[in-house]
């Protein structure tokens, strides 16, 4: 993952432990060593997020899978929030060891980073996922997966494109906190409903959607999103020394997933 600056390491583990801190138990040492090597931005990625709801038994992460969605998005802020989903979708197949959910989610992320002029070498990346998933290699996968998540936010990077290297991570939050308390309804426990409370992270969320320029801010869908987070910020701000009812779980669900229909949705695209 893309390397960070001290003070955005420093920044990142603020995050993470005011995400994840002492109302979940803090994250496991290697998923925070994980953390430590994210974006420069500070929301964890859905691979941190699925690692830190630590459920009890086995998540049915093939039961969290959504349809096809367009690949033929216009509206660059749109791609990059749809990107930034998909993404977050190939770490649940990955969980799910469903090889050509993998190679399938691949070749749609390569599309839709190539459709925001990401570098050609990510189609090498693309069949890199193709070889790996054909051999079942899971580890190895989920590596491979966030080495393009961090090709993707590069090249966006040097380009000039931090604006969409927010969207790419909010758009991964969103899907990614739709599958974990998805997965937390179907299998009610305490410890793991309390990974939702997160309204630090979520303030944090919209003031960095804040800070993107003015052009790209304007935009009906980036407003719409900046809009509905505040919204979600009231959703999980449970107290911190109880975890959220089933019923509170489930209007996270339901919130986070309206956002991600918007965000799918061809027709808001102009």
């Amino acid at each position: 993952m893309i390397r960070l600056t001290r003070l955005s390491v420093i920044g990142l583990i603020g995050s993470i432990f005011t995400a994840f801190g002492a109302e979940t138990g803090q994250l496991p040492a290697d998923q925070l060593a994980k953390a430590v090597r994210s974006d420069s931005i500070s929301i964890p990625t859905p691979a941190e997020l699925f690692a830190a709801l630590e459920k009890p038994g086995k998540t049915n992460w093939s039961s969290q899978y959504r349809g096809p969605m367009p690949m033929t998005y216009r509206n660059r802020a749109q791609i990059a929030l749809n990107l930034g989903g998909l993404i977050a979708d190939g770490f649940i197949a990955v969980e799910a060891k469903d090889g050509q959910q993998v190679k399938n989610i691949g070749s749609d992320i390569i599309r839709l980073a190539k459709a925001l002029g990401v570098s050609e070498s990510l189609l090498s990346r693309g069949n890199s996922i193709n070889e790996f998933a054909e051999h079942n290699e899971w580890d190895t996968l989920n590596e491979e997966l966030e080495a393009t998540q961090n090709e993707v936010k590069s090249s966006m990077q040097s380009h000039a494109d931090q604006d969409l290297v927010i969207l790419v991570s909010v758009g991964g939050w969103i899907r990614g906190t739709q599958v974990v308390s998805g997965a937390i309804m179907q299998n009610y426990d305490e410890r793991s409903a309390k990974v939702l409370r997160q309204p630090a992270l979520v303030r944090l969320m919209q003031s960095k959607v804040n800070e993107i320029s003015p052009e790209l801010r304007s935009e009906p869908l980036v407003k719409d999103v900046s809009e509905q987070l505040g919204g979600i910020e009231k959703l999980v701000s449970f107290p911190a020394d109880k975890a959220p009812s089933v019923d509170q779980v489930r209007k996270v669900n339901e919130a986070v997933g309206k956002v991600m229909e918007k965000i799918e949705n061809k027709t808001i695209a102009k």
